[in-house]
């Protein structure tokens, strides 16, 4: 059975001070992430400990705003990055250095870096995900769950949507998706180059990019007769925020160690 942990559960965390810094606090969401934790929403004990500009990056911020991720690391008692790849490759060995926690949301992290990021977990606590919605998540434990009483007689095929400025293809969603599916199943090639045949046993992908979309996902199970779909769609980025800052605030208090968010969320142990 598949049981979201409520926020409740979370309360004697939220009983200390928590000070997050933002990584990136002028980017997309790094935006969200700052006006969130400055709603009041959480409370006098969640604090926006600041956050981090590139070099030259114009702002007129009423908190603490720093060009050195080295100096918000040392202000900080968790820190979230939603950055670049290769600017969130060098946050993971700050947050080592500093024992302190990390809640990673950048996407189009390689397989080099991803085994980084391990590496570093091995000094400090860090939640890395693809993608923070509370949605999304449940829906990657329903697929692996939906793989695994299916089987091999079932086609599956990933389809995703997001705006017309994402980089990254298919997105680290996605492909979150596929890993779920392939895990439930026990196996399965990701096929994202979709000339000539089907083969048995692939896990197929779709890509759109267009207009202002952040993010739409689906995955059908295709069988004789039938068909099983599972989807999410988002219609406001400020649900990444606060899936974020909820694994921030779980976060604190954890031993080092890799984390994904289905452990924050209770999905798994």
């Amino acid at each position: 059975m598949i049981r979201l942990a409520t926020d409740s559960e979370g309360a004697d965390e939220r009983n200390a001070d928590i000070k997050i810094g933002i990584l990136g606090c002028g980017g997309r969401v790094g935006t969200l992430l700052v006006k969130e934790l400055l709603s009041g929403h959480y409370g006098a004990k969640i604090k926006l400990a600041g956050g981090t500009v590139r070099k030259g990056f114009p702002h007129d911020k009423d908190f603490y705003v720093t060009e050195n991720a080295d100096e918000l690391f040392q202000a900080s008692d968790v820190l979230i990055d939603f950055t670049k790849p290769e600017a969130t490759a060098e946050h993971i060995w700050l947050a080592a250095k500093h024992h302190k926690p990390l809640i990673i949301g950048t996407t189009g992290l390689n397989e080099v870096q991803e085994k980084e990021i391990a590496d570093a977990a091995k000094e400090t606590t860090i939640v890395y995900a693809a993608n923070m919605s509370v949605g999304v998540n449940l829906l990657c434990a329903l697929v692996e769950q939906a793989a695994s009483i299916l089987g091999i007689e079932y086609d599956i095929e990933v389809s995703e949507t997001h705006h017309k400025h994402k980089i990254d293809s298919p997105s680290g969603t996605a492909l979150a998706l596929g890993k779920a599916a392939k895990a439930g199943r026990n196996g399965g090639d990701f096929a994202t180059d979709r000339s000539g045949a089907r083969n048995a046993g692939d896990i197929g992908f779709a890509v759109q990019r267009g207009g202002d979309v952040v993010g739409e996902h689906t995955v059908t199970f295709y069988g004789e007769g039938e068909r099983i779909e599972l989807g999410h769609k988002a219609t406001d980025r400020s649900l990444f925020a606060k899936g974020a800052i909820r694994a921030a605030i779980w976060a604190k208090d954890q031993p080092k160690g890799l984390y994904s968010m289905s452990e924050v969320l209770g999905l798994k142990s």
